[in-house]
């Protein structure tokens, strides 16, 4: 049962509920309580009714499943017991039971390509209710991918592949690229069941597989693969037509026989465009009819494929009648002559036939004939033999050649020298080069259209069933049936005619009709009708996939292409796919044209099965495929067949389409949109990361491999905006990009009440980063005070071996002048832990001067070397100078020495050390002799004593008040205690009252006394040696650094350790203002303890 609230009026006055109310005046709070109870005059209350609910099922409505979902639920209150404890979580965690509502009702997108898991752009817009797709696995997977696979190329060229390569040749292709296209269905089956994937298909499972960069490289390829293969049917289609159906519409003819091919090709070209056209116009005018022809193109292709069989079938009783003529052992043209003879006797008269006008000078018995001609008969053979001839032994090797070289048969014959003349003869020729590779390349677009299926997972009823089942089963079936046209098409064609690419010798028909049943007709007609219908179905597939990628906003220049029609019809994108489409259909080469989109498509299978690979090695979480029939090695299989057939069908074609995905790879990773969709490529990061990090973990690095780790620490404004960028700015011009740079920062605070600030900090020194080109990390730290967030920083940030060895800062410029001594108190702890964790310490001065992006004119870098630091000074100039705004600053080397010290072979020293590093640098040493302690030198010592004796007092001052105030809070608290006492005081106790005047002046007093004993001090006060002897060394260092480095662009100076007495830390902030003074740009060098440059190779 479920508790209900309801009203129950109580009048004003009343101050108990108890028996007052009768069950009249009780109602549901839904019905207009307000009214009620001031129509009664009462006041409403709330009272728990234990009733069952009669609108519901007692729970009440939890928001959206989705975590932070924007839908207007927000009103609604968790009223519930039975899960109180998780009230508080019930904002923007869901309920399990309104979670798996919402799943269950999920329905996918049929139009275009979008992600699942996006709310639709436009909230307001009424969504339109979508019916739940009701396509099986052989409606919806099966017969699509039927449809695509079997096209052109069984029709046009694959009786002319069998004859050229032979019938185990030829069988070896096939398989090759029916096993790389069943190994790919393996590995698409994997991806395509783990999860849900929208409409969108292989672009989707590639890119959430692999990244935006692969998937849209891949994509892009797939893409081109697609508008290609529309060019390929559109010149199928042209060639059916004009070569089959319709030879006398060819505009362009040829008078000489060599001319014919380049007619044939303009003929291509011209048709083809107005093909082209007129199928953009019908895929722009209305998408419905394609679809609605769609069956009737599947049905010719069905009925062709039978008519064959059945042809095939018929030639063991009765071969059809395609005669073949023979001049000696070459096949001839039958197109000129009726009569397969030189001579014939007509009323016992002999005469010559047309075929010997095609070989002689005239038609007389004495004309002069050709040679071959003359010493050569003429034989008359079956084109078609059948089934039971015999003829699968001579058909069972490959016969390759140059172009122009005739297509011959086994038979004796004379031979002759070939002359010029032969070329214009009817003879049957090779209109290309033929050799096995390129037949891979040729065949290999007819195993295509695997793809088909997943492409309309939006449209299916279980996607995750009828892709694996449907996409196998129809390559299963395509590949017997290649398989067996192998077969029966070198069982059943003579040799010669296999050979004859073009139907020539079969006076024009096509080759593979000339075997169906009942009429060569039914294979030209279904295969122009099949052409037409894949043309159009690639010009209207690619513009999607084209539109998809430009939504995904992964590549920027494409942006375009997601535009179209109200209706969401791709225009630009159909635009732009045409005018690739009529590059192809420009090359008017069917054979041409194959291995180009071969490229394509092969690659586009590869990335499938690296996807595949990828996940099953990573062993992902979220890898979890239905399918459960795959394995990493037959995807390693499928790809590595898929790379080796892209190089066996043309190895140029190849480098130009992987070229063609690493530079769209290369210009989305540096130009396009970051995406996270958890692709295996990060997952191969992330284990790879972790592998590096526990090896760096086992030692740390070699001297030579050593190189500054920085942690930058920087200060933020009120605005929490980057105070000192330039920071960022010097630590790119020393790092260029290599190794580890960690930005961290300070909030003084507890990250419960600072966490938003927190993470703006973050995305501002994320800005300054990118601003100032400084690639590395960025880490916030929120902690109670400075002093121990920097402290956290030093001692946590970086992970395993990747930990910084240095720490960069900027100085404190405005020490003197802050009221907070905690400002440089902080500082030289900093200094303190660096040294105490063995890190380098890098602190620049006048940070804000530091250049830019400027490079700086000719100059000089200036080292002043004064103790060892393990080479850190050494190493920073050469560094800086490998950027560009360095670059053409010298380096110059200082170095001090003392009265006892040789200069001259000191210098010597360095010079040689220098030239054992391998470093280019002016020396010189610098004499500083002993000598007295100037006047200069006490007075700056004593002002530096008694400022600090002077802070001491006011800070002892303030510390005074506090406590006074404080006292007279404890007085008054204690007078006020006796007044209200009322036990009676005893006679023997005196009573002595101290009142607020007496307090005043006697603290007056004091404080009077107080200040003129320590101004007596401080005027009294004499310096302390130990002080004189550390200023008198910052004076010195000063005079010589500015006489000699006043100019230079950049000092670099050895930093002295803060004392071990952290009573002198201010005295020690005082030594460095004096040793800088003077100077513009400074870095403090402090080294961390180990060497960092050697001599060594």
């Amino acid at each position: 049962m479920s508790e209900r609230f309801r009203v129950v009026p109580v009048a004003a006055h009343e101050s108990s509920f108890g028996d007052e109310t009768d069950g009249d005046t009780v109602f549901d709070a839904g019905v207009c309580e307000g009214e009620r109870a001031e129509r009664r005059g009462s006041v409403p209350i709330l009272q728990y009714n234990r009733e069952p609910n009669k609108y519901g099922d007692g729970n009440p409505r939890e928001s959206s499943p989705f975590i932070h979902n924007t839908d207007d639920y927000k009103g609604t209150l968790y009223d519930g017991k039975n899960m109180a404890l998780f009230e508080e979580e019930m904002d923007s965690n869901p309920m399990v039971s309104s979670l798996l509502s919402k799943l269950a009702n999920y329905t996918n997108l049929t139009q275009g390509v979008r992600e699942h898991e996006e709310a639709d752009e436009d909230e307001g817009a009424k969504k339109k209710t979508v019916k739940s797709p009701q396509m099986g696995t052989f409606i919806g997977v099966y017969l699509p991918c039927l449809q695509n696979i079997l096209g052109v190329i069984l029709f046009l060229r694959m009786t002319w592949i069998v004859g050229t390569a032979g019938i185990l040749e030829s069988f070896i292709i096939v398989s090759m690229c029916c096993s790389c296209t069943m190994l790919t269905a393996i590995s698409m089956s994997a991806i395509a069941t783990n999860g849900v994937v929208p409409a969108g298909g292989s672009y989707y499972m590639i890119s959430r597989s692999l990244g935006p960069e692969f998937g849209g490289a891949v994509g892009l390829c797939f893409y081109l693969g697609t508008t290609f293969a529309g060019a390929m049917y559109i010149l199928g289609t042209i060639e059916i037509f004009l070569t089959y159906i319709v030879p006398s519409a060819a505009i362009f003819k040829a008078e000489e026989k060599a001319l014919e091919a380049e007619a044939m090709l303009n003929n291509m070209r011209v048709y083809g465009t107005c093909c082209l056209t007129l199928m953009a116009v019908v895929v722009f005018v209305g998408v419905k009819y394609v679809n609605k022809l769609a069956l009737v193109f599947l049905a010719c292709v069905v009925l062709s494929i039978l008519s064959i069989y059945a042809g095939v079938f018929k030639t063991i009783f009765e071969p059809p009648v395609f005669p073949v003529c023979l001049l000696g052992n070459r096949t001839l043209q039958n197109h000129g002559f009726d009569k397969c003879m030189k001579t014939d006797i007509i009323d016992n008269v002999t005469v010559t036939t047309r075929l010997w006008a095609l070989f002689c000078n005239g038609p007389e018995l004495n004309a002069s004939c050709n040679e071959y001609f003359s010493l050569n008969n003429v034989t008359e053979v079956q084109g078609i033999p059948g089934l039971t001839s015999g003829a699968i032994s001579e058909n069972m090797w490959g016969s390759y050649g140059p172009a122009g070289m005739m297509v011959e048969k086994d038979l004796p014959s004379v031979p002759v020298i070939a002359s010029a003349q032969d070329k214009d003869l009817p003879y049957v020729v090779n209109d290309i080069a033929t050799f096995f590779t390129l037949l891979v390349g040729i065949y290999f677009p007819s195993v295509t259209g695997i793809m088909a299926g997943s492409n309309r997972s939006g449209d299916l009823r279980d996607a995750q069933r009828s892709i694996p089942i449907g996409t196998i089963l129809a390559i299963a079936t395509t590949t017997i049936i290649y398989l067996s046209s192998v077969v029966l098409f070198g069982a059943c064609i003579d040799s010669v005619v296999l050979r004859d690419k073009f139907g020539d010798s079969v006076k024009g028909n096509l080759v593979i009709g000339t075997l169906s049943w009942p009429s060569p007709w039914v294979i030209v007609i279904g295969s122009f009708f099949s052409c037409c219908g894949a043309g159009l179905q690639s010009l209207t597939g690619a513009p999607r996939l084209l539109q998809a990628i430009a939504r995904d906003g992964i590549v920027p220049f494409l942006e375009v292409f997601g535009h179209g029609k109200a209706n969401g019809e791709p225009t630009w994108a159909l635009l732009l796919t045409a005018l690739i489409c009529e590059s192809g259909i420009l090359i008017a080469s069917l054979d041409a044209v194959a291995p180009i989109l071969s490229m394509f498509f092969l690659m586009c299978y590869l990335f499938v099965n690296l996807a595949c690979a990828l996940q099953t090695l990573l062993r992902t979480p979220n890898w979890r495929p239905r399918f459960k029939f795959y394995h990493w090695t037959l995807s390693f299989l499928g790809m590595s067949l898929c790379l080796a057939l892209m190089f066996i069908s043309s190895w140029y074609y190849a480098l130009v389409a992987m070229l063609i995905a690493g530079c769209i790879y290369k210009y989305i990773e540096y130009r396009g949109a970051e995406k996270e969709w958890g692709d295996g490529i990060r997952g191969v990061s992330l284990n790879a990361a972790r592998f590096a990090l526990i090896r760096l973990e086992e030692a740390p690095p070699h001297t030579k491999n050593w190189r500054p780790q920085m942690l930058v620490l920087l200060n933020l404004d009120s605005e929490l905006s980057v105070k000192h960028p330039r920071l960022l700015s010097f630590t790119t011009q020393l790092k260029a990009g290599k190794g580890l740079t960690i930005v961290g920062s300070v909030l003084e605070g507890t990250y419960l009440t600072r966490d938003t600030e927190a993470k703006q900090a973050e995305q501002n020194i994320k800005s300054a980063m990118c601003a100032e080109k400084t690639k590395g990390f960025c880490h916030v730290v929120v902690s109670s005070n400075q002093r121990d967030g920097i402290s956290h920083l030093v001692q946590s940030a970086g992970l395993g071996g990747m930990k910084h060895n240095s720490v960069l800062m900027a100085w404190p410029g405005n020490w003197r002048q802050s009221s907070d001594p905690q400002s440089w108190k902080s500082f030289i702890e900093t200094v303190r832990e660096t040294t105490a964790a063995h890190l380098a310490l890098l602190v620049a001065k006048n940070v804000d001067s530091f250049p830019h992006q400027e490079r700086l004119s000719e100059g000089t870098i200036d080292v002043w070397w004064i103790v060892h630091d393990g080479g850190m000074l050494m190493l920073l100039p050469f560094l800086l100078r490998q950027h560009k705004v360095w670059r053409k600053c010298k380096m110059r080397i200082f170095t001090v020495a003392q009265l006892d010290d040789n200069s001259i072979q000191m210098k010597k020293d360095l010079q040689m050390f220098l030239y054992h590093l391998r470093l280019n640098a002016e020396v010189e040493v610098v004499e500083m002799h002993d000598s007295d302690i100037s006047a200069f030198t006490y007075e700056k010592t004593l002002v530096m004593e008694q400022r600090s004796q002077m802070l001491k007092q006011m800070q002892l001052s303030r510390t005074e008040r506090e406590r006074e105030a404080q006292l007279i809070h404890d007085r008054n608290t204690a007078s006020h205690a006796a007044l209200n006492d009322k036990a009676d005081a005893t006679p023997e106790r005196v009573h002595m009252t101290w009142t607020k005047e007496k307090f005043f002046t006697e603290r007056n007093r004091n404080r009077e006394h107080n200040a003129n004993m320590a101004v007596r001090d401080l005027f009294n006060m004499k310096p302390n040696q130990s002080n004189v002897r550390c200023m008198h060394t910052a004076v010195k260092l000063n005079e010589v650094v500015v006489n000699k480095s006043q100019g230079a662009h950049l000092v670099l100076l050895n930093m002295p350790g803060p004392p071990r007495n952290r009573g002198g830390d201010e005295n020690y902030m005082e030594f460095m203002e004096v040793m800088m003074e003077g100077l513009n740009r400074v870095l403090l060098v402090r080294g961390g303890g180990r060497e960092v440059i050697t001599i060594y190779s």
